[in-house]
């Protein structure tokens, strides 16, 4: 066996395609849709054997930042979070993690591994990932292939070749487009492969089939490496070198060019997680075909999936494939088979200016998170929860007043330059102008309702007086 395989999580995506649930303020890869965790917290699971796996590389966003740090210490594994300045597509993003790694390791393998699929089958997991590094280690860059289960439209196919490495691994012969209906049948009767997009390679073997292919792609990550900076646990990429990057996907910048691509045939209870009907296929069914989430009650239904959060009794009546996602600000139903068209109604919803299309009601920052509850022009009523241990910036509003009432924990309050307590059912008065800042000393969560009221309610309103990080 090699060396051991460095893990390369990629996660800057916004997976439209599950809104509501899924925004660009908190998508897909970090909220629980299938089984326990985020999916990006499952994809940490799988590759947390020190035997078989280095500390992993995570790539992502900086709006991102402080969530992927939270869910790795919820799971218990430290790794290097590289942060992207803009996004440019997995190209760029594999070669910036292919810089890395060789810095770490001249002749390390390397794992490529999306943060929004589902993996059922650890063990078959592992094992698929031991052979792929075998045929890695000799200059290939191998790709996981799954034996398909229906004619798929949403996948991209493989064209399997001759056999590598003994039976289990192949050349591949080609990569193929998402097809239509009557292709995929056809595709899936002459055994053809879907396209995991998961991969694993050698670093030096895929530096050089970016430098050969995509010299630009290698120039600018190599810069924005070179000139990247460090911000508390976080290494930011040098923005004008990244920007100057194709936007391109690895698939197109190499995968489909490469003449040294491989594929490991595997069944490993794969799925992309790509819409809200692929959810449906892979939670479990009641007798009527109807997998449910929530607070949920169905009559005569079947063959549904009905989502309810924030304790919204979600009800159906009568109703056969469809799907219906309830959240505290926004409801999605629509039929199972137009479940892809959810992007291009995101689209519409953003063009409208709709809020809710790019956030959710609860904002997270590295601290905890708020929630508003009620606003209007000249108030906004919002829950506060803080971290134990953390705190807010010191900062000051020109605009409004705000009062604080504890609900759960201890507050500890600066106002000017009095320090006091606030525990549970007591409240304090932020007067208009004043410097202060919100911390939770205590070891269980403070959660609190602030009730601001003022002229302008807005996030250009406050000063912040100190570096404390995170935005209120």
């Amino acid at each position: 066996m090699p060396s051991t395989i460095i893990p390369v999580i990629m996660c800057g995506g916004a997976g439209t395609r599950l809104w509501p649930v899924s925004r660009e303020s908190m998508p897909k890869q970090f909220v629980p849709l299938i089984g326990q965790g985020s999916t990006f917290q499952q994809v940490v699971a799988r590759i947390s054997d020190p035997e078989l796996f280095a500390r992993p590389i995570v790539i992502t966003n900086a709006e991102f930042r402080f969530v992927v740090a939270e869910q790795l210490r919820e799971c218990g594994i430290s790794a290097d979070i590289v942060l992207e300045p803009s996004r440019r597509d997995s190209g760029p993003a594999v070669a910036v993690a292919t810089v890395l790694a060789s810095e770490r390791d001249p002749e390390a393998l390397v794992l490529v591994l999306a943060a929004d699929h589902v993996i059922r089958k650890l063990a078959d997991f592992r094992d698929a990932c031991q052979c792929a590094a075998q045929t890695a280690a000799l200059g290939r860059i191998v790709t996981f292939g799954i034996h398909p289960t229906y004619a798929a439209t949403n996948y991209g196919y493989i064209r399997v070749g001759a056999p590598l490495n003994g039976a289990f691994v192949h050349e591949v012969e080609a990569f193929v487009e998402k097809p239509d209906a009557e292709t995929a049948a056809k595709y899936v009767a002459d055994h053809y492969l879907w396209n995991s997009g998961n991969f694993l390679f050698s670093a030096a073997t895929m530096w050089g089939e970016i430098e050969r292919l995509e010299p630009l792609i290698a120039e600018t990550a190599k810069a924005s490496v070179a000139t990247s900076t460090r911000d508390l646990e976080f290494l930011r990429l040098a923005p004008e070198p990244f920007a100057r990057a194709p936007k391109k996907s690895i698939d197109y910048a190499v995968m489909e060019r490469t003449r040294r691509a491989a594929v490991v045939p595997a069944d490993l209870g794969w799925s992309d997680i790509g819409s809200w009907s692929t959810v449906w296929d892979i939670l479990d069914h009641d007798a009527a075909g109807n997998a449910t989430d929530g607070p949920v009650v169905l009559s005569d239904t079947r063959n549904s999936l009905v989502r309810s959060e924030e304790s919204m009794l979600t009800t159906v009546v009568g109703l056969d494939d469809v799907i219906v996602i309830s959240t505290a600000d926004a409801v999605l139903v629509t039929n199972r088979a137009k479940a892809e068209d959810v992007k291009g109604l995101v689209e519409r919803l953003k063009a409208q200016n709709y809020r809710a299309a790019t956030e959710h009601r609860r904002i997270y920052r590295p601290w905890g998170y708020y929630q508003d509850v009620d606003i209007a022009s000249r108030y906004r009523v919002k829950r506060i929860m803080v971290k134990p241990g953390s705190k807010l910036s010191l900062q000051k509003h020109f605009h409004r007043s705000e009062h604080w009432v504890v609900v759960q924990g201890t507050a500890e309050v600066t106002v000017q330059n009095e320090v006091c307590l606030v525990h549970e059912n007591e409240s304090i008065y932020i007067p208009i102008g004043s410097v202060h800042r919100l911390a939770n000393p205590g070891k269980i969560p403070l959660e609190l309702i602030e009730v601001q009221v003022g002229s302008y309610l807005g996030e250009d309103d406050i000063v912040r007086l100190d570096d404390v990080y995170g935005r209120q």
